[in-house]
């Protein structure tokens, strides 16, 4: 797979990313909600302090470890994603990959650089955030990440006889996500689930390194 296509699929992903959560900052208050295609798909818009569907570290050096977490993953992930382009891994693996790259790109922008550039959305008096303002609602790496995909597909109450829940709400799918935590879902379980599809075999060019480095192996234990 050319490596131009990678990242082209890369680019994709996170400018559409970026499009759509840009849009709901601008357009939407925290907490506000439209529904989309009636009940079950919903944008609904919270910011998210810590991981994928609201998963949270506890404090500020919490938050900044998540990020620089999130910018070492994303280093690593361009030498890898060269490394299996030139080792010529299967073309669902390395899709799979750039996904996961996309996403982790995708939600690093909205750490490092949203509090520089956007006012912060109330809840309270249902302000909407302007762009660019004069000063920002947090430092460097310090952003909230833009969630805004619902999907309460089940949406009921458990009985009463339920136990322990019983008379609870019931919401299924209740976690708020964005189109870069779909991106890495989406890679992961597909190499989950085509795992030995995805390593099963390789290139005949893989091969061949593979044979010239047990060769040389061998050549050296023997010396």
């Amino acid at each position: 797979m050319k490596k131009r296509s990678v990242f082209l699929i890369i680019a994709l992903i996170v400018i559409a990313d970026q499009v759509v959560k840009i849009f709901i900052k601008t357009h939407y208050h925290a907490g506000e909600s439209h529904r989309v295609l009636g009940h079950w798909f919903q944008f609904y818009f919270i910011e998210n302090e810590g991981m994928a569907y609201g998963w949270k570290l506890g404090g500020e050096l919490g938050k900044m470890a998540l990020t620089l977490f999130r910018l070492a993953a994303v280093i690593f992930g361009v030498f890898y994603i060269n490394k299996i382009i030139a080792k010529k891994y299967k073309r669902g693996f390395i899709i799979c990959v750039a996904l996961i790259f996309a996403g982790a790109l995708g939600n690093l922008l909205d750490s490092m650089f949203y509090g520089l550039i956007f006012e912060r959305s109330s809840i309270l008096n249902e302000n909407v955030a302007h762009i660019f303002p004069a000063h920002g609602y947090a430092g460097f790496l310090h952003g909230n990440v833009v969630d805004m995909l619902y999907f309460p597909i089940i949406d009921t109450q458990f009985p009463s006889w339920f136990p322990i829940w019983g008379g609870q709400d019931f919401v299924f799918f209740s976690p708020i996500f964005n189109l870069a935590d779909a991106s890495i879902s989406i890679g992961i379980i597909t190499i989950f689930i085509f795992q030995k599809s995805f390593f099963k075999s390789n290139s005949p060019e893989v091969k061949k390194e593979m044979e010239a480095e047990a060769i040389a192996n061998d050549e050296m234990t023997v010396s």
